[in-house]
């Protein structure tokens, strides 16, 4: 026979709150029994981590995610929000054509925010990180009205020069490594009150990105690069200013998901779209000028003119080319 039991009192659950284990119990809490890589030389528990530099350069970069406008504790476990933290950090690095070393966590919260919420945060920055090989090294706490992460990647160039937005050249092709599209997807289907398809909607809350790919391009000569993290339009946008070259984009290089037609038909929208202007999948696009290696696609090219992303030798029609916080 199932047993019923009582909900927990008021006091069990203050008892399991920030404010009743403090600043640096939920710091012991997440920190101990934590393995760190060979490159974290000293790790949290004084006043700054030493991270490990070989070749003398550090890349690094920071983003910041806000609980209701990044994620929703409703629609993800708190792992899965920890894990995109990272990941939307660890894309930028490998963007460089660098390798990760270290994630600095700043964490602002609620008193009465849950200890089991903050650890499962812990649980997939730690998760994340350690999948590259990087570690946690060191952060923050502090009070806030709405919970926020700030996380901070470090990575190494491992001699190699930085893959920047500035190099693309016209005659270079444009290629994708990654998929686009799916997160997008997924939130459409969150945003509609489906938790389905199961695949669609993990990939909004846990992205994939090709981490390994960024070095690989690197050394494979690759003249610009960039995270997809607003949307692959919008992004190729940055690497075409920065770059000063204009950049076409092909529709039919870019391979729709039988899943994602399916999806678009549903919800009635041209999944294409999900694909050109969707972000957070934490794809890597770049610039080769020749082919490009194994496991890229490409789906483009550079040419002359004033900066400007085509689809097919058209601007896109089909609304934003991607994510913007402070336009509408």
């Amino acid at each position: 026979m199932p047993i019923s039991l009582p909900p927990p009192s008021e006091e069990a659950e203050a008892e399991n709150t920030l404010a009743a284990i403090g600043e640096f119990g939920l710091i012991d809490r997440v920190t101990a029994g934590r393995v760190q890589p060979a490159t974290t030389l000293l790790g949290p528990g004084d006043d700054a981590a030493v991270v490990a530099a070989s070749d003398g350069r550090v890349v690094a970069c920071t983003d910041v995610l806000v609980a209701g406008v990044h994620f929703r504790l409703d629609w993800s476990a708190p792992d899965q929000i920890g894990r995109k933290a990272a990941a939307a950090n660890l894309a930028d690095i490998a963007a460089m054509g660098a390798v990760p070393t270290a994630l600095l966590v700043g964490l602002a919260c609620p008193a009465d925010t849950p200890v089991e919420t903050l650890a499962g945060l812990a649980d997939g920055l730690w998760a994340e990180a350690g999948s590259v090989g990087a570690g946690v090294v060191g952060g923050d706490v502090a009070s806030s009205p709405t919970l926020v992460l700030s996380v901070t990647a470090l990575g190494s160039l491992d001699g190699r020069e930085a893959v920047t937005r500035a190099g693309a050249r016209p005659g270079d092709v444009v290629a994708l490594a990654g998929r686009v599209g799916w997160a997008a997807a997924g939130w459409a289907v969150l945003a509609r009150g489906f938790r389905s398809p199961v695949a669609v909607v993990a990939a909004h809350r846990v992205p994939e990105p090709p981490y390994a790919a960024g070095p690989q391009a690197a050394k494979a000569g690759a003249t610009a690069m960039i995270d997809v993290s607003d949307g692959l339009l919008a992004d190729l946008g940055h690497v075409s200013r920065a770059s000063g070259a204009r950049i076409d984009v092909r529709s039919g290089a870019l391979e729709i998901p039988a899943r994602l037609r399916d999806i678009g038909r549903a919800l009635g929208v041209d999944p294409l779209h999900w694909l050109l202007t969707g972000g957070e999948d934490h794809a890597l696009a770049a610039t080769f000028p020749g082919s490009p290696p194994e496991g890229w696609t490409e789906i483009g090219v550079v040419t002359d003119g004033e900066p400007a992303v085509l689809v097919d030798g058209r601007p896109y029609a089909g609304g934003p080319a991607g994510w913007d916080h402070f336009v509408r």
